[in-house]
């Protein structure tokens, strides 16, 4: 009798625990972006794109412009993918290039440069203009720029910054040609259009080459200049191809392969 009664809280417990088992689980709510994302505009825009055609880049850029657009100008970015190892520091591509039409855009300019150089970046229509204290100011948490010029005696103060101009991609370096004597007309040029690119972990670079307002030929224009562009940076250690994709795409819009790749028709 005693050991039916140690026993019986030993049963409860066990089926307790049978019917936390068996009871249903509730179902977790997800919310899958990639099937609620695309509006019924993007989704007709996929379809009249070919996935894996190239087109010619006259025939790509007029398909971009002929696609429904959405109620603001938007820009147009090339992606090339690169022939490198993107793991091999020494086969990396990092630049800057004007292009022939511009890229559509205001771009906001700062320099860090002090005496006849500054009065040469205010002149060329820089901003802002420091040195001490407009590496203080960023420091502090303003970012409201695109592009930062230094002059190479200004690096003392512009190197303190690389943790918070590094991540925006905005810190100055001599190989994007944003750290140079001539502040001037660097300042000039970056206002003018001119753009910095830097390859990614994919081995992919891309830049805004426009508005879609541009004309097919400016935009084509744009696109051959700055593949090219990067043709000729081809490190020594890369082999086979290096231009291996050219994709063109509109801010809101599917991307396009145009034919600029090495071996392409109209490279």
């Amino acid at each position: 009798m005693a050991d039916e009664q140690n026993n019986a809280p030993e049963q409860g417990d066990a089926a307790e625990a049978e019917a936390v088992v068996e009871a249903p689980k509730e179902k977790s709510k997800r919310w899958y972006r990639g099937r609620y994302s695309d509006s019924r505009r993007h989704r007709d825009n996929k379809g009249r794109v070919e996935k894996l055609k190239t087109y010619s880049l006259t025939d790509g850029v007029e398909l971009l412009k002929s696609l429904a657009s959405v109620k603001f100008d938007e820009s147009v970015e090339c992606t090339v993918r690169l022939g490198i190892d993107p793991k091999k520091t020494d086969q990396l591509i990092r630049g800057a290039v004007s292009l022939p039409h511009g890229i559509g855009k205001d771009v906001r300019v700062i320099a860090f440069a002090e005496g006849e150089k500054a009065k040469e970046a205010e002149a060329a229509g820089a901003e802002v203009v420091g040195s001490e204290d407009l590496a203080k100011r960023i420091q502090d948490g303003w970012l409201d720029f695109d592009v930062a010029i230094a002059a190479p005696d200004m690096m003392k103060y512009v190197g303190r910054l690389g943790r918070v101009l590094g991540p925006q991609g905005k810190m100055p370096s001599p190989k994007a040609g944003t750290v140079t004597p001539d502040v001037g007309q660097a300042v000039a040029e970056f206002r003018a259009g001119k753009i910095e690119f830097r390859t990614d972990s994919g081995a992919n670079v891309a830049a805004s080459i426009g508005k879609r307002s541009f004309s097919t030929a400016a935009l084509a224009e744009n696109a051959r200049a700055f593949v090219n562009h990067l043709r000729s940076l081809k490190p020594a250690q890369a082999r086979g191809s290096f231009i291996v994709r050219v994709v063109l795409a509109s801010t809101m819009g599917p991307g396009i392969r145009v034919d600029l790749a090495d071996g392409g028709s109209d490279a």
